[in-house]
């Protein structure tokens, strides 16, 4: 067989030299390589489809707890179980400072999955209508690979398997029980059909809303609606409270500060001819900044209280109706986000990359780590893919995961929290990553 030329020849030998180089390194590319394998993507698919089969809602997650630790124990790596409940904690590394973390939740909604595939929910009533099932399985991937890399890791990464997202406490409770304690930063991600299988994304400063949710009762005095002069109408009352309300977006906030306040429910009397003693109230306000947040949870307790006064009726308003909490602004260090785009463009390209994502309503309970931890970093994963189905939002009957985003997300978890570590290593503060 004749020999390459020589300049073919001392081609092959750079690019051979580049690969064993970046495989040594632990790259990024070669982290995406590694979960892209068939044998490993394959695995993963398996152990979402189990998970989205059994879905459990939130601090029931029993089964997925058990699925986790098992999978764990096949790996050898060790954890903490039970932290919050179902919650798992696990760690690779050196068992010593600087700690890292990552963070994926496991709880599923009370919604009838309407998707007819072979691995559909067998549990009537709930679903992985949010993709919780692909984020435990992406995290155990990331797991996978990091322990596969443990002896090149130059500090510990912490590995979060969160209970309870959905009703906004499982990370409260995680960060009470000491799941982040000496942790300097967190990574959380969240798929989306926002962006397609492939993509990543997200954005400094604030990417999700503070949310908060609200019930009044505004209590009168019933009668007859024929004589209404002889009561005292809480119907009118709420009705002015609701018009009220209205105006502290549009007249009272900032037009650069996005907020929003909507009243979704209203229900008084059950008959046509009396009118009802009391009537209730409540709804949901979202907004960016802490500090817009909590003006605005004063001003709705302030107008809602006024306006029934003005209508001669009380009011008593409850921040913290059906044990919800109130759920801060997701932000994001500016620090970290640019060390997610310099993990991302390596691991999935540049141009798979979306660095300014716009700020999204929505809410997680992530922001409880970013107030416990001194940095913190939540980032998309795109699942979007016509052809498999996987186009619709989270939250509905039909939603589906693109099973090929799986890699994805397990390889950039790895990365982040591996070039982290490195960066640390090399005498980079945690703050100016």
């Amino acid at each position: 067989m004749a020999l390459p030329a020589r300049p073919a020849l001392l081609s092959f030998l750079v690019a051979l030299w580049w690969c064993r180089a970046s495989e040594a390194a632990g790259g990024g590319a070669d982290v995406l390589l590694r979960a892209k394998r068939p044998e490993f993507a394959a695995w993963m698919a398996g152990v979402r489809r189990a998970i989205h089969e059994r879905p459990e809602l939130a601090f029931e997650e029993h089964e997925t707890s058990r699925l986790v630790r098992r999978e764990l124990d096949a790996m050898g790596v060790r954890y903490e179980h039970p932290v919050a409940g179902t919650g798992v904690v696990a760690a690779v590394g050196t068992g010593g400072p600087p700690f890292v973390a990552l963070r994926a939740d496991m709880d599923a909604l009370p919604l009838q999955e309407e998707v007819e595939w072979e691995h559909r929910s067998k549990v009537a009533g709930k679903m992985h209508a949010c993709g919780h099932d692909a984020h435990t399985a992406m995290l155990l991937g990331a797991a996978r690979i990091l322990h596969e890399r443990r002896h090149d890791l130059q500090g510990t990464v912490v590995l979060l398997f969160q209970p309870g997202e959905e009703v906004g406490t499982g990370a409260k409770k995680m960060v009470e029980a000491g799941a982040v304690d000496n942790v300097e930063a967190i990574f959380g991600f969240h798929v989306t059909v926002i962006l397609p299988t492939g993509m990543v994304g997200s954005r400094a400063g604030p990417l999700l809303a503070g949310c908060g949710f609200f019930e009044a009762v505004i209590t009168g005095k019933g009668g007859h609606a024929a004589i209404p002069h002889s009561s005292v109408d809480p119907v009118v009352a709420a009705s002015s409270v609701v018009l009220a309300l209205q105006s502290l977006v549009s007249r009272e906030a900032d037009p650069m500060d996005a907020q929003v306040v909507t009243v979704t429910r209203f229900r008084g009397g059950d008959a046509f001819n009396v009118i009802p003693d009391s009537v209730t109230i409540g709804g949901t306000f979202r907004c960016f900044s802490n500090e817009g947040f909590m003006r605005l949870k004063q001003r709705i307790e302030e107008v809602i209280v006024a306006q029934s006064a003005v209508h001669r009726c009380a009011a008593a308003v409850d921040f913290h109706a059906g044990g919800r909490p109130l759920l801060p602004p997701t932000i994001n260090s500016a620090a970290l986000h640019a060390h997610f785009e310099s993990v991302a463009a390596e691991t999935v390209g540049a141009g798979a990359v979306r660095g300014a994502m716009e700020p999204c309503m929505g809410s997680e309970d992530f922001a409880a780590f970013s107030e416990a931890v001194p940095g913190s970093h939540f980032y998309f994963v795109g699942i979007r893919n016509e052809t498999t189905g996987s186009e619709h939002d989270a939250h509905s009957p039909h939603f589906l995961v693109d099973e090929g985003a799986l890699p994805y997300g397990a390889a950039m978890h790895a990365s982040l929290a591996m070039t982290y570590l490195q960066r640390r290593q090399r005498g980079a503060p945690h703050d100016e990553l």
